[in-house]
């Protein structure tokens, strides 16, 4: 499964990105949760770990990553394309821009499953329509309710979407025990154990 986290801009796909990692990687038997951040904005995976330690010293080696890069350039979308293709990994998330832009379609083309965040659900039949533009099966739609107090878990429903919302994804936060992501990591296990069978 290699997994497309997406939505608009700012509605927390690394914070998640970094929570179902977590998550995932205490379910015992659960294949490991490979990363690939498809995004030149300086929040790779190692973003979200200095944050935890240091929110400073993230800060700071995110505006020196930011400033080698030359954004959305043809050699790292290629790069980061082949990542996602070559990627033969059980569980593989793919965190990716806020905009359904031509150079997110590629690095997403040969990817399987998505999951999309909003923290403006308004924006959500954009990305429905991305993924259906790359064939992406959405497995989940998720609120990013910044200013809630707590999560909530509607579960799978008849379409098989898992739906549900986290509250207060922000950096430096350990999201990785709320409700929602624990509900949403065992559902990715249990789908990722199924396909490998």
């Amino acid at each position: 499964m290699k997994i497309v986290l997406c939505g608009p801009p700012r509605s927390g796909k690394s914070c998640l990105r970094e929570g179902l990692k977590q998550a995932i990687k205490r379910i015992p038997g659960a294949p490991y949760p490979y990363v690939i951040t498809a995004c030149p904005d300086g929040e790779g995976a190692w973003f979200q770990e200095t944050a935890n330690r240091s929110p400073e010293e993230a800060r700071r080696l995110k505006e020196e990553y930011k400033a080698s890069l030359s954004g959305f350039s043809p050699e790292f979308v290629k790069r980061v394309a082949d990542s996602v293709v070559n990627c033969q990994l059980p569980l593989t998330l793919v965190d990716i821009g806020g905009i359904p832009s031509v150079e997110n379609k590629k690095i997403c083309k040969t990817a399987t499953h998505a999951i999309i965040l909003a923290g403006d659900m308004d924006k959500v039949p954009e990305w429905r329509a991305f993924c259906s533009e790359l064939g992406l099966k959405i497995i989940a739609e998720i609120f990013s309710d910044y200013h809630g107090q707590e999560d909530t878990v509607h579960g799978v429903g008849k379409d098989g979407i898992f739906r549900g919302s986290i509250h207060y994804l922000e950096r430096g936060e350990d999201v990785s025990q709320r409700p929602c992501v624990v509900a949403l990591a065992q559902f990715l296990v249990r789908m990722a154990t199924a396909e490998e069978k």
